[in-house]
């Protein structure tokens, strides 16, 4: 599904973010990617979904060449990739089940199944009942789980959690990461970008350390 190939990624200021890089990814892998800040954890979800592009190499997401991609193909790109974002990015004057709604819009899905599909997921999530709320009335743990909601909605076959626990408690942290583990094992591929421990110790899935 993914492949980078001798992948290196630098800035105008000249730091070497990632640097000759190789991993690959199946499909159905459960991957924990760990290093210290600045180490490329969120480059690399930012250079698959083409936010960013490598100065060197290849990267291969279900069979296309990300270096050689038409910009008319990139959102057709993003389709294929949930990415549940640090800061959680769901739009704070909309409810949790309009931020849904939107993610599924924008997936072109069939309109007439949008509410039904949005009420699954919130369960899948632990938040039905919740779909009224604003993003402003939720704990930081439900927070985490609306983000992770809107990114799986239209059923992406890949799921990129960057520092998904981030600032959240050891327990709560622990509840997402089993989440993330169901979601897997319905048959989403996962890739987490974290520097909590706590994970690795639970990852029963591939370990990548940058």
């Amino acid at each position: 599904m993914i492949d980078f190939i001798h992948v290196t990624k630098s800035f105008p200021n000249g730091d070497i973010v990632l640097n000759d890089i190789d991993f690959a990814v199946s499909p159905g892998d459960f991957v924990v990617i760990t290093g210290k800040s600045g180490a490329g954890k969120t480059t690399i979800g930012r250079l698959l979904i083409h936010d960013l592009v490598p100065n060197k190499g290849k990267i291969i997401v279900d069979g296309v060449d990300l270096t050689k991609i038409k910009p008319q193909n990139i959102p057709l790109l993003r389709r294929k990739i949930g990415f549940v974002f640090q800061d959680f990015r769901v739009i704070p004057d909309k409810t949790v089940g309009e931020n849904i709604v939107i993610a599924l819009e924008i997936a072109c899905y069939d309109k007439k199944k949008i509410a039904e599909k949005v009420k699954h997921i919130l369960i899948l999530v632990g938040l039905a009942g919740k779909e009224n709320l604003f993003p402003g009335q939720l704990s930081g743990g439900e927070l985490q789980r609306a983000s992770i909601a809107r990114a799986i909605a239209a059923d992406p076959p890949l799921l990129f959690a960057d520092e998904p626990t981030g600032n959240l408690d050891k327990e709560t942290s622990i509840e997402i990461f089993k989440l993330l583990q169901k979601i897997n094992s319905d048959g989403t591929t996962v890739i987490i970008a974290t520097h909590d421990v706590t994970l690795i110790d639970l990852n029963l899935g591939r370990h990548i350390y940058l």
